[in-house]
């Protein structure tokens, strides 16, 4: 696996990505400006939070130019959404707003899946303990950030990113699924083993034992679902967010209150 880590920013970059020239990462916790549970690379808020208990915006959007600085793209606009754990996908096209402009004021879109040909712009989705997806084109000009989570993974979030991509005329060839949640550590109830059995059928990558809970292994499910979706080699990135607490902020491991890494990719220049 040809990836790198940054020695100051915790940005991991991956090889087949960088050979065609498409600026991307998946952050790590070390190298930014937060503080406390959210030191130091924090690139979100729990919902649940608020007032002093939160990081301050200026510390995420200084966390945002530095990992930009890090990955070749000073200067992009970061385009971000509103994640809601389901298979919607938005695509941001040259010119597009950025952010929905509704009669309340400017929200975010809701979505899991960031499409863009724009390469002006950066698609991010931030993750602690879910898996980043990022997705290219063959040539780099179409590009795919998407947040999955279990729900997501079964609700078919990478297929719809995918069809978008397709719909732009840059079908999915590159893909690389970023750290996340392990296999030891992805322990569910039986309710969501079925899920993963509805949509996998036998061979469903999943662990049961007798007292009907079980493990996930998420990593594979996406590895199938890019497979599916035309990618024929994705890269599978190694590292457990909950059991490294060095590398990774963790929602699980921090019972909620933690910070969030961020995946990110724009199109080739």
């Amino acid at each position: 696996m040809d990836t790198k880590a940054g020695t100051e920013v915790g940005v991991i970059t991956v090889g087949v990505f960088s050979r065609i020239g498409v600026p991307h990462g998946f952050s790590e916790r070390a190298g930014g400006v937060s503080k406390g549970v959210f030191s130091s690379l924090n690139f979100g808020n729990p919902m649940d939070l608020s007032g002093e208990a939160r990081d301050p915006v200026p510390h995420i959007e200084e966390n945002f130019r530095r990992v930009l600085s890090a990955t070749g793209a000073s200067g992009r606009e970061v385009v971000q959404v509103y994640q809601v754990h389901g298979a919607a996908c938005r695509v941001f096209r040259a010119g597009s707003p950025s952010r929905d402009d509704g009669p309340e004021g400017a929200r975010d879109f809701r979505a899991d899946a960031l499409v863009t040909d724009d390469p002006s712009r950066m698609v991010a989705v931030r993750v602690a303990d879910c898996a980043p997806v990022l997705m290219a084109s063959a040539d780099g000009r179409v590009v795919a950030a998407v947040h999955a989570g279990w729900r997501g993974v079964v609700a078919g979030v990478v297929a719809s990113a995918a069809r978008a991509m397709g719909e732009l005329g840059g079908p999915a060839a590159l893909a690389a699924v970023g750290p996340c949640i392990s296999r030891e550590a992805f322990e569910v109830g039986p309710e969501v083993l079925a899920e993963f059995r509805r949509v996998f059928g036998a061979t469903a990558p999943i662990t049961e034992r007798r007292d009907g809970k079980g493990l996930v292994d998420l990593r594979e499910c996406l590895r199938r679902q890019l497979v599916e979706a035309g990618v024929s080699a994705p890269e599978v990135l190694p590292g457990c967010t909950v059991g490294e607490p060095a590398r990774f902020f963790s929602h699980r491991r921090e019972r909620g209150v933690t910070g969030r890494m961020v995946g990110l990719i724009g199109p080739k220049a």
